[in-house]
């Protein structure tokens, strides 16, 4: 499994799952569990949640699925802008690793700016490092201004995690070259796109048809062809889930890139930074 190394020199897997929408069926939960628990087995050991999803479903989805393979996994989930004050950070996490069913996260991110400020925030999560109940820490949907507000924070922030697919390119024409520079890894959300829009494109089709993939697997395939990002679709089912697993054997040719970028146009301007 190729991996990336966070500023700290840790090593974590670029192919990762993520969870949103997760948790909020009740009677998907198992089924869901079984599928993160398959990407464990399949290496995708870097699961990404949130305690806006499912209000926490999500996070109760991944406690099961987590349960007896903790050690295995780089556990990533992300506080409410509301919730980042020096007085209530303390107070989301702890109730993030409650329902988690762990001591500690690996990495807690900011997810997106709200009205508190971002020295407060930086404050707050190095006051979880410094206790244990996070490793590290990071932030969401923040754009190369924000980063720079962090200050010297900026040192010990561990990545930003934005939209990023071929349909969502506004972050190459500056956060990506700004986090490369700083040897910081961007995790890619929605990398496939939502709703089916993008993956129907008939050039997305045709490449994936010269490969002998599907158009999921391509789109996938071409947010790593970068080694600064982490890219973490979530997986509708266990057979999506296997193919997501195979996008590591998966090369892109320049004919296909090119294709692509003509298709989907990088930007040559800064672009307001895209969310979903």
């Amino acid at each position: 499994m190729n991996t990336i190394d966070m500023p700290d020199g840790t090593a974590v897997p670029r192919l990762g799952q993520g969870t949103w929408k997760l948790g909020e069926r009740g009677a998907d939960r198992a089924a869901e569990a079984r599928t993160l628990r398959l990407g464990l087995d399949l290496g995708l050991t870097l699961i990404d949640t949130a305690e806006m999803y499912a209000d926490g479903g999500a996070e109760e989805v991944v406690a099961e699925a987590i349960a007896g393979r903790r050690q295995e996994v780089f556990l990533v989930s992300k506080a409410y802008p509301q919730n980042a004050s020096r007085r209530r950070l303390p107070q989301a996490c702890e109730q993030s690793l409650r329902r988690l069913r762990t001591d500690a996260l690996d990495l807690y991110l900011l997810h997106w700016r709200g009205s508190v400020p971002l020295a407060e925030t930086v404050e707050a999560m190095e006051a979880l490092v410094a206790q244990g109940k996070i490793r590290r820490w990071g932030v969401s949907n923040l754009d190369v201004a924000d980063l720079e507000e962090l200050g010297p924070g900026l040192a010990n922030c561990a990545t930003d995690q934005v939209l990023y697919n071929l349909g969502a390119r506004g972050v190459e024409f500056d956060l990506l070259p700004y986090a490369a520079r700083l040897k910081m890894p961007v995790m890619a959300y929605s990398p496939v796109g939502q709703g089916g829009a993008l993956l129907r494109h008939p050039v997305l089709g045709r490449v994936a048809a010269r490969q002998g993939l599907t158009p999921a697997q391509v789109a996938l395939a071409w947010s790593l062809r970068d080694g600064g990002v982490i890219s973490i679709p979530k997986a509708a089912g266990e057979a999506h889930l296997r193919e997501n697993a195979e996008v590591w054997k998966v090369v892109l040719t320049p004919e296909d890139l090119a294709e692509l970028d003509g298709a989907f146009p990088p930007p040559k301007r800064k672009q307001p930074l895209e969310m979903l």
